[in-house]
């Protein structure tokens, strides 16, 4: 007990950094909603400059500048305390007026990319102008030992530990009892409602930034003579400050700090306990520690990151439909072969990592460019890998190319393990628990003495019918044939992405990125899709990973590092993660690729400053073009021939069909609802609802606002948990998820419409066929060109969807509805934002659509539409049953007109 407590007190320095950091990320998140990855590296500049101050030297962290400038003598711990933290927040307005202020509208994954590319940037510039070896600092506190009993207490850990809490407890209160801390609490609740309260977000995000980067200096400092000051190591603590800063849920100092310590603690304690028991592993213990807890957290309490009150959020770039992929692909693998026989010695190495690297890229433009799935584990998967290689081919003597396959598909079953947790979280909380993935593989695997020896695992060469494809040694080094190999590979990986995105799985896959709401309401099994690109993506990184350990010949941990898989996210995000072209120059871009060497080839200097070029180029392309280097010239291919949608104005079709309303008999009862409740919290939002749903009916669904309408529709579509019963054909939806119960025979639309802005029309009513055997849907084509027909949309059929009308969008929701051949249409306002002309065309829709044979249950606030279309009409108020009738009965009764047409119109109504 004595030893666990000795390590648990030597774990306040470290915790007392997590917790400080974790301070940094919590204000700057709040205030900014920037997930700001590079606070480690914001703490390491403070650093520095205070540990060079003390040196009586005046550090330069600027590229192309001399190291530093003597400044005649150490100024003493306050000043330069002071002048360092000083600058911290200088920096950090510096950096959210340059860099964060306009990203402020941009999506989530850019704004954490920028802060990707700062760490990049700031650590580079760091290691080129300080060196990679740790900087000696003048002890802070005292460094004594206190004694008690057998326990030896360092004082400067608890004197750091106590500095920490203290400035936790200041700041808190700070945001507890001051205007500027009621502000940002405000803004962080809803941007719209700080302006018209006269608050500027703006200045608010800006002083939380200079908080935010002074604390982050002060615990650079803070620390700097207890942990080595070293550029990679204060980068790394990102990982255990994330941890603590999830359990403060990125809003409470005083529980991040808490929990900052309470993890350092715990670091500690696994480093004696791995000392200790040989059962456990020899390395890595340490690192699953903030693993552990971010997986406690999130996964099992399924509590994403909070979300702000952001004005405007704009979505990701699209993801091209490739065209003649056959040609494209026989043009690349032409000009790359001759290339290659054309080239030599360093050139044709860096023209086969390019080939290398891109096969790894298309693994990221799968998960992140078609799924969404912000994944930072790819490198990881691909070193697990190359890891396997060597045992697999050597030990179990499995030749080529079923030894390289083998590993590929040991990686995709790590990549489905490291895909989980998505499946009940997603966005930028899926990039922290894969970060804190890969921080652990490396560290329980890759540098594990006891899996991988200190020389490495050295890889046998691939052989195939006694022919070596080796990359050679010596004087054959690089051979030609192992870059054909590779070459080869990437063409098959090419043409396999290019038709997943062309294909069903892969319009599914864009579906859940954009939506998984909508997704999951139009039959897509969200859970299964997320897994699926986890896998092709783990399979892709791992071929690609077998290669680069065929091309290494030994692998060991430096190849397959956390930080190294930073590098590869932002370098595959700043060519383009959601298109094949942006995953294939991505090779050429990454380190030891095309443009590394020829950059080395301008001199060493050059060379030398990779890392810096490439987080500054990463920065540009976020701030003026964030989809990407390749988007400008595919947005210029996609205008070239391309027809103008008509637009609406008079509505497209009309004169095709003319549809005067049929006289209807509802027939018996298709859908039923019996005593259907919604609890919100303490909130009843719908109570004991019970009607019935005739086949060959429409159904009006009316009720003033919060009535509870749309809660319904999400009980009967299973996007809520509720009571009572709902029955469809005589079969009981009960317990059923929304994409099963799609495939029963509901469809639905929603109020948002909520359609795949980058997928065309034909692709978005496409992913409406994900409830249909797979028999149905080889035989679709003709029941969709019915469906566009139908809805007065063959002429956009190949149209993005974001290029649309309102009325058209509302049309196109409907057909990707109507695509799975629902029994029941579940229609949430469809006139939403129509003129009266749209709104009476798309009456005449509806009818179009309940005479094709299905029911339809139609939410609506346009009563001329719901009085005229509908044969039933049921009414909410305060989620119970107000009336029920038909058009006629419901138009004349005064509880009606009262509660939901006004009194006025009550008034009239009675008289």
């Amino acid at each position: 007990m004595t030893e666990h407590l000795q390590f648990l007190l030597l774990g306040i320095g470290s915790g007392g950094v997590f917790g400080a950091l974790a301070i940094a990320l919590v204000l700057v998140y709040r205030s900014s909603g920037v997930l700001n990855f590079a606070t480690g590296a914001i703490a390491l500049n403070g650093a520095y400059i205070y540990a060079f101050l003390r040196k009586g030297e005046f550090v330069i962290l600027l590229p192309g500048l001399p190291k530093s400038v003597d400044i005649g003598g150490d100024p003493g711990f306050a000043v330069a305390a002071a002048v360092a933290v000083t600058l911290s927040a200088l920096f950090g307005l510096l950096l959210y007026v340059v860099v964060f202020r306009p990203l402020r509208k941009a999506p989530p994954i850019a704004r954490a990319v920028a802060s990707l590319a700062l760490m990049i940037l700031l650590v580079a510039v760091a290691a080129k102008q300080v060196g990679t070896n740790s900087v000696g600092v003048k002890a802070i506190f005292p460094v004594d030992i206190w004694t008690v009993g057998e326990l030896r207490i360092p004082q400067d850990r608890i004197y750091f530990g106590i500095s920490i809490v203290v400035l936790a407890l200041a700041l808190a209160a700070l945001y507890r009892f001051t205007r500027f801390g009621l502000a940002t609490r405000a803004t962080a609740e809803s941007e719209e409602g700080a302006y018209v309260s006269g608050l500027s977000p703006d200045r608010i995000a800006a002083g939380n930034w200079m908080i935010g980067s002074a604390v982050a200096g002060a615990a650079g400092i803070l620390i700097s003579p207890i942990v080595p000051l070293s550029p990679t190591g204060y980068s790394l603590f990102i990982v255990p400050a994330l941890a603590a800063a999830i359990i403060g849920r990125f809003s409470s100092v005083v529980a991040a700090v808490a929990a900052g310590l309470v993890i350092g603690m715990l670091q500690s304690d696994a480093t004696y306990l791995s000392r200790t028991y040989e059962w456990l592993p020899s390395s890595g213990l340490v690192e699953l520690v903030p693993l552990i807890v971010i997986l406690v957290v999130l996964v099992i309490r399924a509590r994403p990151l909070p979300s702000r009150g952001a004005v405007i959020v704009t979505e990701l770039g699209t993801a091209p439909y490739p065209r003649k992929v056959l040609l494209c692909t026989g043009i690349g693998v032409l000009a790359a072969g001759a290339a290659l026989i054309l080239s030599g010695g360093d050139l044709r190495v860096a023209i086969i990592t390019t080939l290398i690297l891109a096969i790894i890229g298309l693994s990221q433009v799968v998960v992140t460019g078609y799924a969404g799935q912000v994944s930072l584990a790819q490198l990881a998967l691909a070193g697990a890998a190359a890891h396997l290689l060597g045992p697999i081919a050597a030990d179990w003597g499995i030749p080529f190319p079923f030894a390289p396959l083998l590993a590929a598909a040991l990686a995709t079953v790590l990549g489905v393990v490291v895909g989980l947790p998505a499946l009940r979280i997603r966005g930028l909380t899926v990039a922290v628990v894969t970060l804190a993935l890969a921080y652990a593989v490396e560290a329980v695997w890759f540098r594990n003495l006891d899996l991988v020896p200190s020389s490495g695992i050295d890889i046998p060469d691939p052989v195939i019918f006694g022919h070596s494809l080796g990359i050679g040694r010596g004087e054959n080094f690089p051979r030609l044939e192992f870059g054909l190999l590779c070459l080869a590979v990437l063409a098959v990986v090419g043409a396999g992405v290019a038709y997943l995105r062309r294909s069903r799985l892969g319009t599914r896959m864009l579906a859940v990125r954009a939506n998984e709401r909508s997704a999951a309401a139009s039959g897509v099994d969200v859970v299964r899709t997320k897994l699926a690109a986890f896998a092709i993506g783990a399979f892709i990184a791992g071929i690609g990973g077998s290669l680069l350990a065929y091309q290494q010949t030994n692998v060991s941990f430096q190849s397959f590092t956390a930080l190294a898989g930073l590098s590869l996210f932002a370098i595959v995000y700043l060519a383009g993660t959601t298109s094949i072209a942006g995953g294939l120059l991505s090779g050429v871009l990454g380190a030891g690729g095309v443009a590394f060497l020829l950059l080395g080839n301008l001199g060493d200097a050059a060379g030398s400053w990779y890392q810096v070029f490439v987080g500054i180029g990463l920065l540009i392309t976020v701030l003026t073009n964030p989809e990407g280097i390749v988007a400008p010239a595919q947005r210029a291919l996609a205008r070239t021939g391309k027809k103008t949608a008509p637009r609406a104005g008079s509505v497209p079709g009309t004169a095709q069909v003319p549809l005067p309303r049929p006289d209807s008999v509802p027939g018996a009862p298709l859908l039923e609802l019996d005593g259907v409740t919604v609890h919100y919290g303490g909130v009843l939002a719908v109570d004991d609802v019970s009607f019935a749903v005739p086949e060959a009916a429409i159904v009006g669904l009316i009720g003033p606002n919060g009535a509870g309408k749309t809660t319904l529709i999400d009980a009967i579509s299973g996007a809520v948990p509720a009571g009572g019963t709902v029955t469809l054909a005589g079969v009981q939806l009960g317990g059923m998820s929304v994409h099963r119960r799609i495939h029963a025979g509901l469809g639905r639309t929603f109020q948002a419409i909520e359609l795949y802005e980058d997928l065309s029309v034909r692709e978005n009513v496409l992913v409406g066929l994900s409830g249909r055997s797979r028999a149905e849907q080889a035989g679709s084509a003709a029941e969709l060109d019915e469906i566009f027909a139908l809805l007065g949309l063959v002429e956009v059929c190949d149209t993005p969807a974001g290029e649309l009308s309102q009325g058209q969008r509302q049309l196109v929701s409907i057909a990707r509805a109507l695509a799975g051949k629902p029994a029941v249409l579940l229609l949430d306002e469809p006139a939403g934002g129509l003129d009266t002309a749209e709104s009476r065309w798309l009456g005449e829709r509806l009818l179009a659509i309940r005479a094709s044979g299905v029911t339809i249950l139609l939410i609506e606030h346009d009563m001329s539409l719901v009085l005229s279309v509908c044969d039933q009409v049921q009414v909410l108020n305060f989620g119970r049953t107000l009336a029920s009738g038909t058009p006629e009965q419901i138009r004349t009764d005064p509880k009606v007109a009262e509660a939901y047409l006004g009194t006025m119109f009550a008034e009239e109504v009675v008289g």
